[in-house]
């Protein structure tokens, strides 16, 4: 028999069973015999009706039906407790199922998985638990998948194809008929979607819903970066027209209802590159001598309407995703780059937090309210260190923005610089209550036109750009507190951070105690003390990225919430997310929120927004990863062009199945596999974070310094691995 028509016999026999099924759990207290069956699923053709007698025959001596009488069939009444949990596929096809309320994990062998996904929300039986042994279990029902698309590069059988999943975690291929290939050829990288998946069947039946292009390619590798997380790389059509059909002209009328700050001094700092300025700051100097601060942010909500579908698209996507090549905005460019993006001499509809604020940076009055501005000036970062460092405003062409050298007025110099003093107070008050101060070094590349890496530099975060976060902090932080102390309780949008797991803290002191630090575990306040002093002690040590990355991983993920429980990082009580509404919807949730209470509103549905919330925490998880792998393609993509040049690395990661060594000079990440370490047989020792040679007693450690060389490139799985040449002496 061919393969096709036995994928054929086996669809229609899974159809039959889905059938009978369908029947018996549709009212499980009745038994059927198989004309009634038959009747009810549509069969009338004599095969299929002998068909349906074996199925029948088959699944009682299988146990998954019962034959009340002979010849009648019943469902099979459970008497189990049953659990709802999401699916944790490991790399080796087995699963752990995180039970909410149970503190172990449900381990499920693959042969039990129910054709459960990564992610997927299922029911799960767990199994009497024995004695000394890890929490075992079955999954007996997939309730939702967590998605139904999947990126795959298609293997072409003529007739028909097999589509492989490029994620390691997917553990079966997606078989699809010829009329569902699309435009697909063999070899493509394409997009499939899960059209079912009969029960005997080895694979799900898909249809392909996108071709991306030929593996390999940079543009097909980005899109596959993004669809691997479901997120979309451009806009609908009915999406795109809604936006530039806005009326986004400034009115007088509405001019009128806001307060008018364009006689302001007012600027933006930003990167360099930015095409979007939600923020801007104005600076007033009042006649006691305290200062008038504006921390002025894009009115979004002016423009976006709710239940429009660009709306829905914004609430959708949730957040702008910032890749190595190019950023997904949230909204359209005519809103995101044009109309709310707060461009030196332009006219702009804005929300604003206004502070007035002594010498000492305490504040004496606050102000929340629409408002309108005119920024006077824009500014990259590195032209407002230049201001601060050298206490002038002569600008050089080598920095400038503008492409030539300029001389900033002496008035924006005064402000940037008092704005700057007001700043570091705040932070040093900040970090006395216990912040934690995490300025992990961000990789970035420079690109040449065909977005191919030319270089690796890193990101620092110097005074200027921790003046613009003091001043943002400052507006999320009050706004909260604002909404959060009034009396009745009213509903909004928290951004919270629970205080981290002893248990996490403990295995990051384990860790760098090897390295010589540790944490002081005395109380709340010295541990915050004892992050800070170890994230300054390894500044600039071989150790510092790596310890900067366990210390953000032994904290717990910051969400959105409207149970407000403070913000342990930021070591504040009451914290919001007020100034990115151009990529970020929470802030769009917050300025609504706000207006509404300003108009003397009511409290706003609770569950409603904590629904909400859920999705943009989640949408912000997914962005985050889809711009970890795009670094790690990119990363990839630039060590392709060094196979011939050795690197020193430190070992970041130790496995039974080999080294994650970091390039200290570029930050990029590889696996020494330990089958490829020739010189002895190493073993995995867990307690010391190493692998140890058995004849030699060799050991590779945690921290230490290796010498390497790139071994291969994938770009298509996005995996780089080295060949060890030795230890760094």
């Amino acid at each position: 028999m061919s393969k096709s028509k036995k994928k054929t016999n086996n669809h229609r026999k899974n159809e039959i069973t889905k059938g009978i099924f369908t029947v018996l759990e549709k009212e499980p207290q009745k038994s059927f015999n198989y004309k009634q069956i038959a009747a009810k699923i549509g069969i009338t053709d004599a095969k299929d009706r002998n068909d349906l007698i074996k199925r029948l025959v088959q699944l009682k001596e299988k146990r998954r039906i019962q034959e009340e009488e002979k010849g009648k069939y019943k469902a099979i009444a459970s008497t189990k407790t049953y659990h709802i949990g999401k699916v944790d596929i490991t790399g080796r096809g087995n699963a752990y199922i995180v039970v909410e309320g149970i503190d172990d994990d449900v381990f499920v062998p693959f042969n039990k998985l129910k054709k459960a996904f990564h992610k997927d929300e299922v029911e799960v039986y767990i199994f009497p638990k024995r004695k000394g042994k890890k929490l075992e279990g079955e999954i007996t029902k997939v309730r939702s998948r967590f998605k139904t698309s999947f990126v795959g590069i298609v293997d072409n059988q003529k007739d028909f194809a097999f589509v492989r999943p490029t994620d390691y975690r997917m553990y079966t291929d997606f078989y699809v008929p010829k009329d569902k290939l699309s435009t697909a050829t063999d070899g493509d990288k394409v997009i499939v979607e899960i059209v079912e998946w009969p029960d005997d069947a080895d694979s799900p039946v898909g249809k392909i819903i996108q071709v991306l292009g030929k593996p390999g390619e940079h543009d097909t590798e980005i899109h596959s970066i993004l669809a691997e997380y479901g997120l979309p790389h451009e806009f609908p059509v009915e999406v795109e027209m809604f936006a530039n059909k806005l009326d986004t002209s400034i009115k007088n009328e509405e001019i009128a209802k806001r307060r008018d700050m364009r006689n302001d001094l007012t600027f933006t700092i930003d990167p360099k590159d930015a095409k979007d300025f939600d923020d801007a700051l104005s600076f007033t100097v009042l006649e006691n001598g305290n200062y008038e601060i504006g921390i002025h942010i894009a009115d979004v909500s002016h423009y976006l309407a709710p239940d429009t579908v660009l709306d829905d698209e914004a609430y959708n996507r949730a957040t702008s995703v910032y890749l190595v090549d190019r950023v997904v905005p949230m909204l359209p460019e005519v809103l995101s780059n044009n109309a709310c993006s707060l461009r030196p001499n332009e006219e702009k509809y804005t929300f604003s937090a206004v502070f007035e604020l002594d010498d000492k940076a305490k504040i004496k009055k606050e102000w929340f309210g629409r408002t309108v501005i005119e920024s006077n000036e824009r500014f990259s970062y590195e032209e407002a260190q230049h201001i601060i460092e050298t206490q002038e405003g002569n600008i050089s062409k080598e920095i400038s923005i503008r492409d030539e050298a300029y001389t900033v007025d002496d008035e924006v110099v005064q402000a940037t610089l008092t704005m700057d003093r007001l700043a570091k107070i705040m932070r040093s008050e900040r970090m006395e209550k216990g912040a934690i101060s995490f300025d992990k070094v961000e990789v970035r590349f420079n690109l040449n036109e065909n977005n191919e890496p030319e270089g690796v530099y890193f990101k620092e975060s110097k005074d200027a750009n921790k003046l613009i976060e003091e001043f943002m902090l400052l507006a999320n932080r009050r706004v909260a507190q604002f909404i959060g102390k009034q009396k009745p309780e009213k509903t909004f949008v928290y951004r919270v951070h629970p205080e981290p797991d002893e248990d996490k803290l403990m295995a990051l002191n384990g860790i760098i105690s090897r390295f010589g630090h540790r944490l002081n575990f005395k109380n709340k306040s010295t541990i915050s003390s004892s992050l800070n002093q170890l994230l300054e002690d390894v500044k600039g040590k071989k150790e510092q990225n790596l310890v900067d990355t366990l210390a953000i991983r032994s904290m717990n993920k910051a969400i959105y919430t409207v149970e407000n429980i403070g913000h342990y990082g930021l070591a504040f009580d009451y914290y919001t997310h007020f100034t990115s509404p151009i990529r970020r919807y929470p802030d769009i949730m917050v300025h609504r929120l706000l207006q509404h209470y300003l108009d003397g509103g009511t409290s706003a549905k609770e569950a409603v927004y904590e629904e909400k919330c859920k999705h943009s925490s989640n949408m912000e998880g997914l962005a985050a990863n889809a711009e970890r792998d795009s670094i790690k393609y990119m990363q990839i993509k630039f060590m392709e062009d060094h196979k011939d040049r050795e690197f020193i690395g430190v070992i970041s990661g130790v496995t039974e199945w080999g080294l994650y060594v970091e390039i200290i000079e570029n930050k990029c990440e590889g696996m020494i596999r330990i089958r490829d370490i020739k010189d002895d047989y190493y073993t995995f020792d867990e307690k010391e974070y190493a692998i140890v040679g058995q004849k030699t007693n060799n050991k590779y450690q945690l921290g230490d310094e290796v010498i390497v060389m790139v071994k291969s490139t994938d770009l298509v799985k996005r995996h780089l691995d080295f060949s060890l040449l030795g230890k760094k002496k």
